[in-house]
């Protein structure tokens, strides 16, 4: 039976993957995984991008611009999605997605090969954001064609189940990216990789990429598009009618609102800011933090594909939408206890150590600066700054109109210096980094032979299983919201808005609320806000989806 006769009976009751099928799905997934694995190395290796290609000697400001340009890839995955899902509809969803591959894995080796800032100047950064903004561009029309062309091979009652799979290839994109990282920091000196061996795992994408086309070009165009293009019924202004429609925008607004928003900072939440947190504000080695992270990844993946097969039983939406309300609701005892794991001696300051800046309001900026670019020199913000820099909680009181900044360390008058006031905050018991009360295991075996280690792993596994509540079911949902003429389009735009802006945004949104308030979990009301206000608008006004027939 063909593909195309195999879809026509999508109504039929569920049967088993066919090999065909199975192609399908391990072809789709493997290149994207490559792409996943692409667009995550910039963040894991933020650290030493930042020395590479960035000027300066903040350290907070080199990090949060490095955020920045993983962030910038981002900002552009809507407009990938836009032009990407344009193509797909008109021509194909096969020839769309390997154009996406080869532009996205070309960036990525060029940025293994970027010089230095010391050799080319303000050149560097430049060209490490273009190839950011391109590899953006890329991954916005690729999810939508890999989830889009698996779907329309599903048969009835399975496509939560089969597009489940699509689902894992970001978080396996992530762990074979910090597989690849660790391998490399375990098999040379700190001081080797920092020079030149964080180089490598870019340089390696250039034979996935040649493995990924190949997979890819043994792919036949998905039986629906064929169906379609033979009836003669492709639309020919897919985003006009798409978005210009006010029918079709409502499905994308409900889509966005209702769905993507609060999936996409529940991911961002459980995988990167999870690993933000654990170096940037918890002060853990890179290596330490990369294996907690990888092992609660791979405990969590293979419940991307239970939540999509369970989508399949009882519907996308309750699954969706759970995910995101218990997501909200635990966020700040989970961290809270995580934190208490890998770094005792910093909760233990926070709640013993009152530290008091008393500062005239005037004087006191908002110190908003998710891109590093501001430069503070009132004596209020260079000091709120170092302080959130080296996670020491602060409370700020209102001084008169004037009057001089003052600190005070439980009750008792400190210098109020940023330098100095650091320091005082330390010697009342605030840890520094490398402090030995720090949680770390530089190998996989003192890690599993740590409870202190496995207790984090165990945090991050429930993390993780949020995010696989949210993400597994999402393709499916989002294939299904929209007819087969606009349907990459369609889907593409909301997913990649709700991930690309409110998800890509997380780390350096929530970095900057922390650097602003002086508390080190202030960031989580980012997201949870943004979850909370999907699973309401959810709750409302998303259908169901789980039973419609994908073919008209």
């Amino acid at each position: 039976m063909s593909m195309a006769s195999q879809a026509s009976d999508s109504r039929a009751a569920p049967r088993p993957m066919t090999k065909e099928e199975r192609k399908v799905i391990i072809a789709s997934s493997a290149g994207t995984v490559f792409e996943w694995y692409d667009f995550y190395l910039a963040g894991s290796l933020a650290a030493n991008i930042a020395q590479t290609f960035v000027p300066g000697d903040n350290d907070t400001a080199k990090f949060i611009f490095v955020l920045f340009g993983f962030a910038a890839g981002f900002a552009v995955r809507p407009f990938g999605a836009l032009f990407f899902g344009r193509l797909g509809d008109m021509i194909g969803r096969k020839y769309t997605f390997l154009v996406t591959m080869t532009v996205m894995g070309l960036a990525t080796f060029v940025v293994g090969l970027l010089p230095s800032f010391q050799t080319i100047g303000y050149l560097a950064p430049t060209a490490f954001i273009i190839c950011r903004l391109l590899q953006g561009l890329a991954l916005g029309g690729e999810y939508g064609g890999a989830a889009t062309y698996v779907a329309e091979h599903a048969p009835m009652g399975r496509r939560g189940f089969y597009t489940s799979w699509i689902q894992t290839t970001a978080t396996v994109g992530l762990f074979l990216s910090l597989i690849v990282i660790l391998g490399l920091r375990l098999s040379m000196s700190p001081e080797a990789f920092a020079a030149w061996g964080w180089r490598v795992p870019f340089l390696l994408s250039i034979i996935l990429l040649g493995f990924s086309i190949w997979i890819r070009l043994q792919l036949a165009e998905s039986p629906a598009f064929v169906k379609m293009k033979e009836e003669g019924t492709q639309s020919k202004a897919p985003l006009s009618e798409a978005f210009g429609n006010w029918q079709n925008a409502k499905i994308g607004l409900i889509a966005l609102f209702g769905g993507t928003a609060g999936q996409a900072v529940v991911w961002y939440t459980g995988q990167f800011y999870a690993l933000f947190f654990l170096t940037q504000t918890l002060k853990i080695d890179g290596t330490t933090a990369n294996l907690l992270i990888a092992l609660g990844l791979l405990l969590g993946t293979p419940f991307f594909i239970f939540f999509g097969w369970f989508s399949d039983k009882i519907g996308r939406k309750p699954i969706l939408l759970a995910g995101c309300l218990i997501a909200a609701l635990t966020y700040f005892p989970l961290f809270t206890m995580l934190a208490k794991t890998a770094n005792p001696n910093l909760i233990n300051a926070t709640e013993n150590v009152k530290l008091v800046l008393t500062a005239d309001p005037a004087e006191c900026g908002t110190l908003f600066d998710p891109v590093g670019v501001r430069t503070f020199t009132k004596p209020c913000d260079v000091v709120r700054r170092a302080l959130a820099t080296n996670s020491i909680h602060y409370d700020l009181v209102p001084g008169p109109a004037g009057s001089p900044l003052k600190a005070t360390i439980n009750g008792k008058d400190v210098p109020s210096g940023a330098a100095e006031l650091t320091a005082a905050a330390q010697a009342a018991g605030y840890p520094k980094a490398g402090d030995p009360s720090i949680l770390k295991t530089p190998s996989i075996g003192e890690l599993l032979s740590s409870s202190r280690a496995l207790q984090a792993v165990g945090i991050l596994f429930i993390l993780v299983l949020f995010v696989t509540m949210v993400y597994g079911p999402i393709a499916a949902l989002l294939v299904e919201l929209f007819p087969t003429r606009i349907r990459y389009s369609g889907m593409s735009l909301p997913y990649h808005i709700g991930n690309g802006w409110f998800g890509g945004f997380l780390p350096p949104t929530a970095f900057a609320i922390v650097a602003a308030s002086g508390n080190i979990f202030s960031g989580l009301w980012y997201p949870i806000i943004v979850a909370l206000g999907t699973f309401v608008i959810g709750l409302l006004f998303l259908p169901e989806t789980k039973d419609r027939n994908i073919l008209q």
